[in-house]
């Protein structure tokens, strides 16, 4: 992890913004504004804190931002659960896309785990 010199080498940065790229796609149709709009933020935050957290100069900054991005994944699996229980989204995609979630917090606290050292 050391040799990246950019945000976008991070195996992190990349899922997550195929995660995003994804959510805006499944969720283009959907009437529920106020959800769409809320799912989509917390699809986009996650790969946007994860850049600023790595351009960020001190390690604690950095840390900090790969936890607020950790949270974010948190909130986009719960309005997934969500979608799936509204019928927002077929059932088998949900659970797909929320255990890519689940995936990307596992890399992301490793990440973590490896800049506290």
């Amino acid at each position: 992890m050391e040799n990246y010199k950019r945000f976008e080498d991070l195996e992190i940065w990349k899922e997550s913004m195929e995660i995003c790229k994804e959510i805006y796609n499944v969720f283009q149709g959907c009437k529920d504004f106020g959800f769409r709009d809320q799912i989509q933020r917390s699809a986009v935050s996650i790969p946007s804190n994860i850049a600023e957290g790595y351009e960020r100069k001190g390690t604690k900054e950095k840390i900090h931002f790969m936890h607020i991005a950790k949270g974010s994944c948190g909130e986009l699996r719960t309005q997934l659960y969500l979608a799936i229980s509204f019928c927002y989204v077929d059932a088998s995609k949900g659970e797909s896309l929320t255990n890519r979630m689940i995936r990307l917090n596992v890399m992301i606290y490793n990440y973590i785990r490896f800049l506290s050292k």
